[in-house]
């Protein structure tokens, strides 16, 4: 076994995969970017070494700079985690020329599986059934239009590079496939220096099955049972559980002889998945399984399968690649229970699953009976727009799929954020929908149950605003008692202080307060000091949370925040003026297209502008029909939440 390891990687896999190198007596060594200099990862580790700036493309992904640390601290081995070079062949090679052991699969099987096109040939070949579709090299935007058209609509438009459900698009009708091909090969291009795509047909109904595959450097390849993986929302997932619901015998065997098969293809060693679109619209069936690609790490839902066997694959990785054989036959693996991973996002369902940024105030994980927690960040962090918007990874166990939901949904009750939005109602709901607790899934599921699950705009709860005022009001009220009795040893009401009132006046007998990006008007007394506060409900116990003049109000993992209004914050420039036209970024990230000019009219919902965050694509629309004017920013320029990009005037 190795001595010394450096992970390359960053949240929570980095800290996952420090706890088994510790508890297998290594020295753990740790990369990070200015932006996680505080991270839990960085301050768990023996060693850690600053390597750049925030953005991955200058710290994470620079290979030289993680192998000179590596040399430097003497690293025996290198893990990569998942993302950023975990599946870089030539990062894989530039390992094993310094005389570091890279802990993952051989490069050549990187390369046979990199690519989605030359993986699906390969699978074709070793006799594991593939999506009918076009995964050949040409290029050309009427190419692959016209065999979108041959393939039958609706098609999948895939990144040969991709993952990680970015560079995809799903077209339903042939007019739409040009902008959605744009669109995929910008944002491929941007996450993978790859623009090339493929093109397949689209299943209905899909499910999709993965399953956990482990070989070593002995010739033995096993599986490690499926994972469900259906309940996904923009090609992202979000809930992952194993064993899959009903799934039998004999189709888990054909699951598992696949991948197998698909795994022996390449000579791979060490952990990796082998993921499958499976048509759920008559069950799962030993023939109704088709390849879809090959991800040569370890997964971000490991631990699902971790729960159900028992087993520490980031052990299993070490010892692979220490050149130890398997430790069982795969007549010795078994399932014991049932497994549920529901990702903890810092993002807002109701506006879109947009990724939400900031300081994180208070961080409460959950504990129990079968609960793990995986978390990469802590309270009093940042959630930044440079990486991934995952808080948290929170698993739950038991002796049957109802017992691991039941716990789960416990789990994500108890669990409390402040400060950046979370999908954590949208996350309970889900898991309390019938369908899905009675196991009929697709990946399409989220996006039909939108409004069920809370994911749509929602009215402000006038309870949680009145709490979070009169919880503000009680902070200035004490205020100033203080200051009245430091000027002249008073003490007493400070409302008959003299000092008067020091939130933000409103309109006569009405208090006025920002509130999640609106400016509020709350009726008062004739003192000021008492909220008409109807909404708030004696059975109601909303937990509060102060920062700086602000209160976040938390409701069942609904997050809304109640401050005192700055005339100097530009978010509310436009309050009692025409604010209809203003087209503001919708969250931390870059201007990477600008489709109008100033003067030119525009239709209401009509695309303007696309802002990036997270490697990922947000079309922002116009809010109006009018005529474009001031235009505030170039493509290419760096926003702020909230941030206005131009505006809209209303023909004359």
């Amino acid at each position: 076994m190795f001595s010394s390891v450096l992970i390359a990687n960053r949240g929570e896999i980095a800290l996952r995969v420090a706890r088994t190198a510790r508890r297998l007596g290594m020295r753990v060594i740790v990369v990070h970017s200015e932006a996680d200099s505080a991270a839990p990862f960085v301050a768990f580790a023996d060693e850690a070494y600053p390597i750049g700036p925030a953005p991955a493309r200058e710290s994470y992904l620079v290979a030289e700079r993680i192998l000179d640390v590596a040399r430097r601290a003497g690293a025996e081995c290198i893990h990569p985690g998942y993302g950023f070079l975990s599946e870089n062949a030539e990062f894989a090679e530039a390992c094993a020329v310094a005389g570091i052991v890279f802990v993952g699969p051989p490069p050549s099987a990187v390369r046979a599986m990199g690519l989605k096109d030359a993986a699906k040939a390969l699978a074709e070949k070793a006799g594991v059934p593939v999506v009918p579709g076009y995964h050949g090299d040409i290029q050309d935007p009427a190419f692959l239009r016209e065999k979108a058209y041959q393939i039958g609509y609706p098609v999948l438009i895939k990144a040969v590079a991709g993952g990680g459900g970015k560079g995809m698009r799903r077209v339903d009708k042939h007019a739409d496939f040009e902008e959605a091909l744009a669109s995929c090969q910008r944002e491929a291009l941007n996450a993978f220096s790859d623009a090339r795509v493929l093109v397949e047909k689209y299943i209905t109904a899909p499910r999709h099955v993965e399953v956990q595959v482990f070989g070593d450097r002995h010739g033995q390849v096993l599986h490690l049972f499926e994972r469900d993986c259906s309940m996904q929302r923009r090609h992202q997932k979000v809930i992952e559980e194993a064993p899959a619901p009903g799934m039998s015998a004999e189709t888990r065997a054909a699951f598992g002889r696949a991948a197998v098969d698909a795994a022996r293809a390449v000579g791979y060693y060490g952990a990796g998945t082998v993921e499958f679109i499976a048509d759920g619209s008559k069950g799962l069936r030993p023939d109704g399984f088709y390849f879809m690609e090959m991800n040569t790490r370890l997964q971000v839902e490991h631990p699902v399968t971790e729960m159900i066997t028992g087993l520490d694959l980031v052990e299993w990785q070490f010892r692979v690649a220490a050149g130890e054989p398997l430790p069982c036959r795969q007549d010795q693996l078994a399932i014991a229970g049932h497994a549920v991973e529901a990702r903890l996002y810092a993002e807002e369902p109701e506006r879109g699953f947009l990724p939400s940024t900031g300081h994180i105030h208070a961080l409460r994980l959950p504990e129990g009976e079968g609960i793990r927690v995986d978390f990469g960040v802590a309270e009093g962090g940042e959630v930044t727009p440079y990486y991934d918007p995952m808080i948290a990874k929170i698993i739950a166990h038991g002796p049957s799929r109802d017992v691991a939901l039941d716990r789960l949904h416990a789990a994500l009750e108890d669990t409390l954020v402040a400060g950046p939005k979370t999908n954590l109602r949208f996350l309970a709901a889900l898991i309390d929908q019938p369908d899905f607790r009675a196991g009929r899934l697709d990946t399409g599921f989220i996006d039909r149950n939108l409004a069920a699950l809370g994911a749509e705009p929602q009215p402000l709860d006038p309870g949680a605003v009145a709490a979070g005022a009169l919880a503000l009001l009680a902070e200035e009220k004490a205020r100033l008692a203080a200051l009245a009795a430091a000027r002249s040893g008073w003490a007493g009401d400070p409302w008959s202080a003299g000092d008067g009132f020091a939130l933000a006046p409103g309109r006569a007998g009405a208090l006025r307060l920002a509130v999640e990006g609106e400016i509020v008007d709350l009726a008062t007394d004739a003192a000021g000091a008492a909220i008409a506060a109807e909404g708030l409900a004696p059975e109601r116990d909303f937990t509060l949370v102060t920062a700086g003049d602000a209160v976040h109000v938390l409701d069942r993992g609904r997050q809304i925040r109640v401050a005192v209004p700055d005339p100097l914050d530009v978010t509310f420039e436009d309050h009692g003026g025409d604010a209809g036209g203003i087209v503001r970024a919708p969250m931390h990230g870059k201007l990477v297209a600008l489709f109008v000019a100033e003067g030119e009219p525009v239709e209401k919902g009509q695309r303007v502008a696309i802002v990036e965050a997270m490697k990922m694509e947000h079309p922002v629309l116009a809010p109006r029909a009018g005529i474009v004017e001031g235009i505030a920013f170039a493509a290419g320029a760096q926003l702020g939440e909230g941030a206005r990009i131009l505006s809209i005037a209303v023909a004359e």
